[in-house]
């Protein structure tokens, strides 16, 4: 369940395929030179697991400590430019205790941010046992319904604020991409017209190809958790399930702002 989007899709690349060979599956045709570069966003979802010895500092320290984190958090907020959101995942898993998910437009900027996380006096207190890198790209299924990124270049995430989010990465089976494009239209639309059936629950998908071990992260923002279950399982009768190779681990997030968020650390 990784390419569609109910909020926002957009049409196939209409490139014939090769004789005796399927179309592309990744759905973007090489970059045309003679047309505005493509700028595409770079997405982190970074899951944190806090030390047991933190919790056990005073509670000066540690409130020093989350200042200092959410200084970093707040200098980082460029709008426009950089955008993290935090979230809490304290009784949903037990090998991480929060995300932060960033959106920007370079790695090397990504990679200061974490960096200067990692600096703070809380930072010497956390693992990230899980991140996930992806970057943002037009799916190449049709639904008949404009692409709302159409003027920012194949491709913007809109956090839409939703008081929770489901996070996994996700891998197709090799079989999968053998597929003709005319095959995997067909189940892609039954995949769509079931994921239109849920509007209170908005999917950004990413792709991570090349870049990261797996090959899409898939993000479900949603004011009712009830509505995204019913959707998973109603997804799991469909025929292009038996294309998933892996869609674990799941990591089910409430949205909190950076300072509430920690609070809730201990």
């Amino acid at each position: 369940m990784a390419e569609i989007n109910p909020v926002a899709t957009a049409s196939a690349v209409a490139t014939p395929p090769a004789p005796g060979r399927p179309a592309s599956s990744y759905g973007a045709a090489p970059h045309d030179p003679s047309k505005p570069a493509v700028k595409r966003q770079i997405v982190c979802f970074s899951f944190y697991k806090v030390m047991p010895e933190w919790r056990r500092l005073p509670a000066e320290e540690k409130a020093a400590h989350k200042a200092a984190f959410v200084e970093v958090l707040k200098r980082w907020n460029k709008p426009g430019e950089f955008l993290s959101l935090t979230y809490s995942t304290i009784g949903t898993r037990g090998d991480v205790d929060f995300c932060v998910w960033s959106i920007g437009y370079a790695v090397d900027e990504l990679n200061k941010m974490r960096s200067e996380l990692m600096g703070t006096p809380l930072g010497g207190y956390l693992s990230s046992p899980h991140n996930f890198l992806a970057m943002t790209k037009r799916s190449q299924y049709q639904i008949d319904r404009p692409d709302e990124s159409e003027g920012e270049g194949r491709g913007a995430i809109r956090p839409g604020g939703q008081k929770y989010i489901f996070i996994y990465p996700f891998w197709k089976t090799r079989p999968w991409y053998l597929l003709s494009a005319a095959e995997r239209k067909r189940l892609m639309d039954e995949h769509i017209r079931i994921g239109l059936l849920y509007p209170r629950v908005k999917l950004n998908t990413t792709y991570s190809f090349g870049i990261d071990d797996q090959e899409f992260v898939v993000a479900f923002e949603t004011n009712f958790p009830e509505d995204f279950l019913d959707l998973v399982q109603q997804l799991r009768e469909t025929e292009i399930s038996l294309y998933t190779l892996q869609d674990t681990p799941i990591f089910s997030c409430v949205r909190l702002q950076p300072a509430e968020m920690l609070d809730r650390l201990g």
